[in-house]
């Protein structure tokens, strides 16, 4: 047995063939309720990469738990070539409480490479790299949109790394996003330990979004096919038609409210927009004469990646995310969100 096949984690060893749940030890709540981090582990009886797949860094995002559930009932696992280990809430505190963030109101999200000395948030994150992250080769973290703000699916990564663009690309969603990494993320610790990280996008917070379910599975496996951690098909992998749109995006923007009021969206998601198209009106609610009508126009042209939920709006907040476009297949002005081959999963 060659022994850099075995997984070591806490005080489990997990043997080629062999598969396991680890309950991580993280900390307590005053209650002396204990908290752990459940570790599931899959390792394959042959040699290949090591791949991650986390969910609910923050404690709201729900989408990514489902997602991992769903993984982990697939039977092509057991033709597993490498290993898989999934974490399907990095963040039970804010699960719990339904919250993004910790119990000290820490983004677990900026808190990475963390210390084992630290506060809650610092701990947390170095017990995550410490036996998850650097005993992998590539990384998968799921995310939705923040509270009442829905995201199209959509991959953000390093993609002037060639190897990390063309797992994006074989995820399957409809947009990539060429995202700086920001100071304390998960994906950009993973980057500077050498582990290829993306990040998938979809959907809103304390919501389950069936598509971007289904996609973010298939997007999963599509990755994990093309690592070859799974045996190739006849068939095409599941995904969206390869007819098609993929856009790829250098940068986005985001349109603000110019006024407090209510929002009325013209606008959906996947929809391309020019620079000064009518996106949505905000009105004020007292006035039923439509005297104090606002127009919200695009600022540049693209797509439109993420929109608010909520028609109640202050001055400032982000109405619409718009993401210009780079490289582009297709000349739809929708994007296929719901494609027919995301088959039920």
């Amino acid at each position: 047995m060659d022994p850099r096949q075995i997984i070591r984690i806490g005080d489990t060893i997990v043997h080629p063939g062999e598969k396991t749940l680890i309950e991580l030890p993280v900390a307590g709540l005053y209650t002396h309720t204990a908290i752990t981090l459940p570790v599931h582990v899959i390792n394959g009886h042959n040699p290949g990469p090591r791949l991650f797949v986390s969910a609910a860094v923050h404690g709201d995002e729900l989408n990514g738990v489902e997602i991992i559930r769903r993984l982990l009932h697939n039977k092509t696992l057991k033709r597993l070539n490498g290993s898989l280990i999934a974490i399907p809430v990095v963040n039970m505190f804010g699960l719990v409480q339904h919250s993004r963030y910790l119990p000290d109101r820490r983004d677990l999200n900026r808190s990475f490479p963390g210390s084992k000395q630290g506060p809650l948030a610092s701990r947390l994150a170095w017990i995550f790299m410490e036996h998850i992250v650097k005993q992998c080769t590539h990384g998968i973290d799921l995310h939705t949109g923040a509270s009442h703000r829905c995201n199209l699916p959509q991959i953000r990564a390093n993609m002037d790394d060639y190897d990390t663009k063309e797992l994006a690309k074989a995820f399957g969603v409809p947009v990539l996003i060429n995202s700086n990494v920001r100071d304390g993320s998960l994906r950009g610790t993973a980057d500077q330990h050498g582990v290829i990280s993306l990040l998938y996008e979809a959907g809103e917070s304390l919501r389950f979004d069936e598509q971007a379910i289904r996609i973010g599975v298939r997007g999963i496996l599509n990755v994990m096919h093309k690592l070859n951690m799974l045996p190739l098909v006849k068939h095409k992998p599941h995904g969206r038609k390869s007819a098609g749109s993929t856009f790829t995006a250098r940068s986005n923007v985001w349109v603000r409210a110019s006024h407090s009021g209510i929002f009325r969206s013209l606008k959906g998601l996947g929809e391309k927009v020019n620079t000064g198209a009518l996106l949505g009106v905000i009105t004020d609610p007292t006035d039923m004469f439509d005297e104090g009508r606002y127009e919200v126009r695009a600022q540049a042209s693209g797509l439109i990646i993420g929109k608010t939920n909520l028609p109640l709006v202050n001055e400032g907040d982000a109405l619409y995310n718009i993401a210009r476009i780079g490289e582009t297949a297709g000349k739809s002005s929708e994007v296929e969100i719901f494609p027919q081959e995301i088959l039920p999963v």
